[in-house]
């Protein structure tokens, strides 16, 4: 096969225009030693950029169930869940996450966005062929899969406020008369602020309302609620969301709902349907991830107490930790040339902490994303708190 480089021009002048805003990303290869430090460019840095939040990816017994699992059942699933693809293993760890949520029943898919882009579009074509257009209620920071699976639909978004519940009670009364299904679909834990919703307030206003309820649980299931249950556990919410790439230390990703709802998105989930099966090894990390989480209440509130130090830290040094109040902490620095700076800054000091900017975050909010885990020792912990200050006088 030969490629043409014809429309590289088109190409070049896109990235130089990035560089330009410094907003063009690079990729740099890291080795992970253990759950908390990486090997870049032959240095070892502390990672505080990782959503391993619980160390799980290096515990051995993910590692073990995850072997045992692949030396029994093979690399792959062979084909899709509708094909061949659905083994006992996936059948049992999907009935380990329903008990886990409290929900009737739960379904595995491939990644996260996978899941928010798909289900949600389902859902939402479906609602929309019940005899008039769906209302879907957004928050304005949701994840990009989620803004996706709107459009995906076909449908509009009425956005309200970020983390303004108020104001998504005025739009949905704003709209009473109107026809169609009302949709609300948020975050619980918002990835790039580290803030929270108020769930109970929220089904509050959606029973109100008539609403469904849709809510990504990423940045919450394993960290938060009882026993790591997520933020949702003990509310009447309709659908919830979550992955095993980011607390449960592995890959994949999930939906929690009535067994009706399940069994129609095996039927009607464009990204269940005509997608491979998750393998066996990673089936065997999940379902070790699943075991694990009700016993780790100390890691947890481990990780909450140095959450709440490092917030102090970045306050002390006049920087704002935004609307935080969870293990991801944002330093708020604004100029992405100003977030790369101290991002550079904070390397020297033993510390791999990434800018994030625009578009991943709004003009002039660009920021370092602090993402704490129950790895990092009393040790690591105090030398981020002596790196931001240290950082921040040699990039003011």
């Amino acid at each position: 096969m030969r490629f043409m480089a014809r429309f590289d021009p088109i190409f070049q002048t896109a990235l130089d225009e990035m560089t330009r805003l410094h907003t063009r990303r690079v990729l740099r290869p890291v080795r992970h030693v253990g759950a908390a430090m990486v090997v870049r460019d032959g240095r070892e840095l502390v990672n505080f950029s990782s959503n391993d939040y619980l160390g799980l990816s290096h515990h051995p017994l993910l590692a073990a169930r995850a072997a045992q699992w692949l030396h029994e059942a093979g690399t792959g699933a062979g084909a899709s869940r509708l094909v061949t693809g659905t083994s006992a293993q996936h059948m049992a760890v999907e009935n380990r996450l329903a008990a886990f949520k409290g929900a009737e029943a739960a379904l595995l898919l491939a990644s996260g966005w996978q899941a928010n882009a798909s289900v949600l579009a389902a859902l939402l074509r479906l609602a929309a062929g019940q005899g008039a257009p769906p209302l879907v209620f957004t928050d304005r920071l949701n994840h990009a899969s989620l803004h996706h699976g709107c459009m995906a639909a076909g449908v509009r978004q009425i956005r309200f406020r970020h983390n303004d519940l108020t104001h998504l009670d005025s739009l949905l009364a704003r709209h009473a008369a109107q026809p169609g299904l009302r949709v609300i679909v948020t975050e619980s834990v918002f990835s790039m602020d580290g803030d929270r919703t108020d769930i109970g307030r929220l089904c509050a206003i959606a029973r109100h309302h008539g609403a469904f309820t849709y809510v990504d649980e990423a940045h919450a299931t394993g960290v938060l609620g009882p026993q790591g249950r997520g933020l949702c556990a003990g509310h009447e919410v309709d659908l919830v969301m979550g992955t095993f790439s980011k607390a449960l230390g592995g890959f994949g990703a999930f939906v929690a709902g009535s067994r009706a709802l399940c069994d129609w998105l095996v039927n009607a989930c464009s990204g269940f349907v005509f997608t491979t099966a998750p393998p066996p090894a990673v089936l065997g990390a999940m379902d070790a991830a699943l075991e694990l989480l009700p016993t780790l209440d100390d890691e947890r509130a481990r990780l909450a107490r140095n959450a709440e130090h490092i917030r102090g830290v970045v306050r002390a040094c006049g920087l704002s930790p935004d609307r935080s109040t969870t293990q991801i902490i944002p330093v708020m620095m604004g100029e992405a040339a100003r977030a790369l700076a101290f991002a550079a800054s904070l390397e020297d000091h033993g510390i791999l902490a990434t800018a994030i900017r625009p578009p991943t975050v709004p003009p002039n909010a660009s920021r370092i994303r602090l993402a704490l885990s129950a790895a990092h020792t009393d040790a690591m912990i105090d030398q981020l708190a002596t790196a931001i200050p240290a950082a921040l006088r040699a990039c003011p």
